[in-house]
């Protein structure tokens, strides 16, 4: 196990660890000599890094989605951590442990997987069921379904993110198909289960995550369509209407043109996946914003695009101001003490699925 941490770094204490190469650029001072803007990142979140000196030597030694081992500083830099390098090497892949550098899902992914087949043979429907347990049938879509993210750094970021995400939407189905009467339940979950489907083959989660290039050339919607249709042609009665219902809530679920839909939502089941979709993924969004700043003293996130907003850290908020210890007063006149240093102590880690260190042996084909 590798240590110290992101989370652990302490400002002006000097470490020696490793970390994944998430992304790496070649930068120019003032005086025209390069240094190296880097970040880092391992399971416990991601730290901006400079190097500034014996630059020459590193550059090539290393690239993007490489392990590297570190001599650095952590310090605060704008109200924000950051590390200044000394030394850096690339790290071999039988020296590190997976596990150590990709955040997973707190639930084991074999557990979910047993939850997800349980809600498909729970659905009504046999044109429904018969095409979502083909999909799911197939091993390389079982095998990349418990393992992938759902998105490369929006929402539910992480391994087995896609499943973990798939199932809170089929819970937030059965919530609001009760309080809505109109709504059919099998179809809805249909929708849950495929919307994103696709992202299984558009995007890389091998070492960093990123997109392949068929996701590049397509994006998950067409790769979803492709799949289910592939799968259909082994269905020879399913009823031609009810396919264009599944299809249309597959790519209409982002809700509107410019955000990458084809279609809008046009049935109410399309409508409320869509709507239920973009509640958990924001959800998550802000929850992951807070969880990943907690090493900044502000009340306030950074910015987030997606969001288009900062988010109050409500907790710390709560907490209030720590009130400011008051020394009695000398003989002679002094300046007033500066405030003692306000630190929070920061929240437990998220438990991390054993499953992690073994990732490229479960997307070997069998």
């Amino acid at each position: 196990m590798k240590s110290p941490y992101v989370k652990d770094l302490e400002p002006g204490k000097a470490v020696t660890t490793s970390f994944l190469v998430q992304s790496k650029e070649i930068r120019e001072k003032k005086t025209g000599e390069p240094y190296l803007s880097l970040l880092l990142s391992d399971r416990t979140g991601k730290i901006d890094a400079k190097m500034w000196d014996n630059v020459a030597e590193a550059l090539d030694g290393f690239d993007r989605d490489d392990f590297v081992k570190i001599k650095a500083m952590p310090q605060i830099h704008l109200n924000r951590p950051q590390l200044t390098i000394h030394k850096i090497r690339k790290m071999e892949d039988a020296e590190v442990d997976f596990a150590d550098y990709f955040p997973a899902a707190e639930r084991p992914p074999d557990v979910m997987w047993a939850e997800l087949r349980q809600i498909v043979e729970g659905i009504g429907n046999t044109h429904l069921r018969g095409l979502l347990t083909a999909l799911l049938d197939d091993e390389d879509v079982a095998r990349r379904y418990r393992i992938a993210p759902a998105a490369k750094s929006i929402h539910h970021a992480f391994l087995s993110g896609l499943i973990e995400h798939v199932l809170s939407l089929c819970s937030l189905c059965k919530a609001t198909a009760a309080h809505y009467g109109n709504i059919d339940l099998d179809l809805l979950l249909t929708g849950a289960v495929l919307h994103d489907i696709g992202k299984i083959y558009e995007l890389s989660y091998e070492r960093g995550f990123g997109y392949t290039t068929e996701g590049q050339l397509l994006g998950h919607m067409m790769i979803a369509l492709r799949m289910v249709g592939d799968k259909l042609r082994g269905l020879p009665d399913f009823p031609i209407e009810l396919r264009n219902l599944v299809e249309h809530m597959i790519i209409s679920h982002h809700g509107q043109l410019d955000f990458g839909s084809p279609k809008v939502p046009q049935f109410p089941e399309a409508l409320l996946l869509h709507y239920l979709d973009d509640l958990d993924s924001k959800m998550e969004c802000m929850r992951a914003l807070i969880d990943g700043d907690r090493q900044s003293q502000n009340d306030f996130t950074t910015y987030h695009s997606a969001l288009e907003r900062v988010v109050l850290k409500k907790l710390k908020y709560l907490a209030g101001p720590v009130a400011i210890a008051i020394t009695p007063s000398s003989t002679k006149a002094e300046a007033p003490s500066a405030p003692a240093a306000v630190v929070e102590p920061p929240p437990a880690p998220p438990s991390i699925s054993p499953f992690a260190g073994k990732l490229q042996q479960a997307l070997q084909p069998k």
